[in-house]
């Protein structure tokens, strides 16, 4: 609890003098937590297809993360047959592609939720309803535009084209933003109608640890 009071303490500080920067590392930080997460959920999936007979019937994260591959297969070129019982290597690359866009994302995000905070001020005699019209204009306006920034950011960081950006918005965007509509309005109810301004975004990014951690397997599963 010390460690946390502590910790909360420092990002005030930190926050009052330059709120940009903080949120800006803030946000690399988590980021780079998300697709670590990622990374070893792709991993597991990867060691569940070279396990022989497939699958084992009471590996319940393996058989999870197993359904993916019904809609996406793993390429049997990308199962390194030579190294059946180790894990992929880690792919450092693609941490910093989600620590940067994390890191590149985060002053849009600040001025966005200053924005909606001036516009739908929070009261005590008036709170739900403005934080109901901030979390509709978010999932309208930014959500939208916030995954195809981060499909269109990282297909190109990973070095693919028009082609490439068309085909992840042909395959995998539409699932995603379905997916956005389930998770964050009520992430976002909560967060603006209960977490102080300062800590919204860092909120946000705490939350999206999951959902990142899902994008980035989305991303990496249609790079197949």
């Amino acid at each position: 609890m010390a460690i946390t009071s502590r910790l909360i303490a420092k990002f005030n500080s930190y926050y009052a003098d330059k709120p940009v920067l903080t949120i800006m590392i803030t946000n690399a930080v988590l980021g780079g937590i998300a697709d670590t997460v990622a990374q070893s959920l792709t991993a597991i999936r990867q060691k569940a297809q070279r396990l022989p007979g497939g699958v084992h019937k009471d590996d319940f994260v393996s058989i999870e993360i197993h359904e993916l591959d019904k809609k996406n297969p793993w390429p049997a070129s990308e199962l390194m047959p030579s190294s059946k019982t180790l894990p992929p290597p880690f792919d450092f690359e693609r941490l910093t592609r989600f620590m940067a866009y994390g890191f590149l994302l985060s002053p849009v995000q600040f001025h966005w939720f200053a924005f909606l905070s001036r516009a739908f001020p929070i009261t005590k005699q008036s709170g739900t309803v403005p934080a109901l019209q901030r979390v509709a204009l978010d999932q309208l306006i930014f959500a939208p535009v916030g995954l195809a920034c981060f499909f269109t950011f990282m297909t190109v960081a990973e070095g693919g084209g028009r082609r490439a950006v068309a085909r992840k918005f042909q395959d995998v965007y539409l699932p995603a933003l379905k997916a956005n509509f389930i998770l964050w309005p009520l992430v976002q109810i909560l967060n603006f109608r209960v977490i102080p301004l300062q800590f919204q975004i860092p909120f946000v990014s705490t939350v999206g640890i999951a959902w990142t951690a899902y994008l980035s397997v989305t991303n990496s599963s249609d790079e197949a």
